[in-house]
């Protein structure tokens, strides 16, 4: 390709020829030029491919003025990002700022100075290649995001394990497109079953990337899992000294069906919540070490809990009570043992969606508006 044929295009439109023939002189050994005489003529050329780089378009012109021009062009998603500079031998502030209301990126003022229409052109060419670039760098973001997205959906369960006499729920829903939240299973047999839930610090990438490997982590802690406790003594001990920035809170329960019992550890994280037969009310259930990730000595104890026929069971991550509304006030954990307390759901899964719903009206946020955090449920229910 020869440099002629690399050089920007330009559209000079401008209703009088003394205009088209001045501007043409200036600028037609550094890029290519095409003329439109009037608006109607300029909003055919500009769909010729290629279309044009940048467009120099009079403001006074008969018939279709130049805002009428700029308006269509900015209408179209073909032309709106081809950027405008109005000509215009006006200088009042009113004339200019209704350019830019319609989408003009600047102006030159007539009689044409030949070293400021060059370097205005030069300008706004170079800032569209900019954005140009920055768009393209983008949706090379976004995809590479979608691909975490899908890779970090797939490390979580695809199904819920069925244990009988059990009734479990889970939910995640992500503050962005990748999360720092984690739930798994250990299913060891029909009786028995250990259920992780975990928050990595921070949001986005990093903080997915940890939360991916406590999959690997804790499949590593299979032989363990009738002991919380050695469970997150052994997650710690495998993430300590992977990373610097961040940390782990964590909650394993493991569940025996055989004994009617949950044994309970935390490591640094929300408590437990238990209701139903085995509770008066929404009782605390804390036995919280340190947080994982940090503090290699660090270590974890277990409590043993009676599992009664009605009794239901939570866990979550911090992003249910530390949901704001619009007045920036938490849902909190008064309003959210409220909520539980007063919940009549027969099921597991109407729990969960329900909890959702009250926590949506209370954030008063729309589908496209992102959460404070990402927000993770495993809801148990012992049936009667």
């Amino acid at each position: 390709m020869n440099e002629a044929d690399q050089r920007k295009t330009l559209l000079l439109v401008d209703d009088a020829p003394a205009n088209l023939q001045v501007a043409t002189s200036i600028l037609k050994d550094i890029y290519k030029i095409r003329v439109a005489t009037n608006g109607a003529k300029a909003l055919a050329l500009v769909k010729d491919a290629p279309p044009p780089d940048l467009v120099l378009l009079d403001v006074m012109m008969p018939g279709m003025d130049g805002y009428e021009v700029c308006t269509r062009l900015k209408a179209d998603p073909e032309t709106r990002d081809i950027p405008v500079i109005f000509l215009t031998g006006q200088t009042e502030i009113e004339d200019e700022t209704r350019g830019f209301e319609v989408g003009a990126v600047d102006y030159i003022h007539k009689p044409f100075s030949p070293a400021v229409v060059k370097a205005r052109v030069q300008t706004h060419l170079v800032l569209r290649g900019i954005r140009e670039q920055l768009a393209l760098q983008l949706l090379t973001i976004q995809k590479e995001l979608e691909t975490a997205r899908k890779i970090q959906m797939s490390i979580l369960p695809s199904s819920i394990p069925q244990l009988a006499g059990l009734d479990i729920a889970a939910r995640y829903i992500p503050m962005t497109s990748v999360a720092g939240d984690f739930y798994d299973f250990i299913l060891v047999d029909e009786k028995h079953l250990g259920i992780l839930v975990a928050d990595v610090s921070g949001h986005g990438m990093p903080a997915a990337l940890i939360a991916s490997m406590l999959k690997i982590a804790l499949g590593a802690e299979m032989a363990h899992a009738d002991d919380p406790a050695q469970v997150l003594l052994g997650l710690n001990q495998t993430l300590c000294g992977k990373f610097q920035h961040h940390f782990v809170t964590a909650a394993y329960l493991f569940v025996d069906m055989l004994k009617g019992t949950l044994t309970y550890a935390g490591a640094g994280h929300p408590p437990l919540l238990l209701w139903g037969q085995s509770s008066q009310g929404v009782r605390d259930v804390e036995e919280n070490g340190l947080f994982l990730g940090k503090f290699p000595w660090a270590t974890y104890t277990s409590r043993e809990l009676p599992l009664n026929a009605g009794d239901w069971c939570l866990l979550y991550t911090d992003g249910i009570p530390e949901t704001t509304n619009p007045a920036a006030v938490e849902f909190g954990a008064d309003r959210f043992k409220h909520v539980l307390e007063t919940d009549e759901s027969t099921s597991a899964d109407q729990f969960a969606d329900r909890l959702l719903e009250e926590l949506s009206r209370w954030s008063a946020r729309g589908p496209a508006e992102d959460l404070d955090d990402d927000i993770t449920i495993v809801a148990i229910h012992a049936k009667k």
